[in-house]
């Protein structure tokens, strides 16, 4: 599966200065022009790609997570992660994270969205579905991560969709819709199970 990086509205030009390097976040400034002539400090956030998926099961179930993090209160959410900084293409990155967080693998996967979401944030955010997902292994989730494995109904994350604590707005926005649209239900109850 070739993926191709969704392009940025505002991409950080080949000139701009790195003036942080953090944890998650590094910061580029470049002098840009504008219309009049005058010239200003523009600024940029540049972070790694997250990816998420949406595991499906033959008996037509999804996975979904409680997730914990010492940093935040839990949230409600599919398997979803940071790409890792070696080079990891988006497909390797989420196989990895729906192994580690569910201890499941698929053999059926297809890339449903991606997008960068923010245009001040060089950030991109690719969403997968894996069909037909076995259990494989043990979960072992990182040292910071406490993860509780549910297996849910479509009716059922319709309802969680509107839960504050359901934090994927892209893929909630989905379900949302389904509720109310019996067309938007049936193309995601064909793309999720096939």
């Amino acid at each position: 599966m070739n993926i191709e990086r969704p392009k940025s509205r505002q991409p950080i030009p080949p000139h701009a200065k790195r003036v942080f390097e953090g944890v998650i976040f590094d910061i580029y400034q470049w002098e840009q022009e504008l219309y009049d002539g005058s010239k200003v400090i523009f600024e940029k956030a540049a972070r790694d790609d997250t990816v998420v998926v949406i595991p499906t099961l033959e008996d037509k179930k999804f996975l979904f997570l409680t997730d914990e993090q010492p940093s935040r209160d839990p949230i409600l959410t599919f398997p979803a992660g940071r790409m890792d900084k070696a080079g990891e293409d988006p497909l390797t990155s989420i196989k990895r994270e729906l192994l580690e967080e569910t201890g499941y693998a698929s053999d059926d996967w297809i890339l449903w969205r991606s997008f960068q979401p923010a245009s001040k944030i060089d950030w991109a955010v690719y969403i997968f579905v894996a069909r037909k997902c076995k259990k494989v292994a043990e979960p072992n989730p990182g040292p910071g991560e406490r993860i509780t494995l549910q297996l849910k109904t479509f009716d059922e994350i319709i309802e969680i969709a509107n839960d504050p604590r359901f934090v994927s707005d892209d893929t909630r926005s989905a379900f949302i819709e389904a509720k109310y649209n019996p067309e938007a239900r049936a193309l995601l109850e064909k793309t999720f199970f096939g």
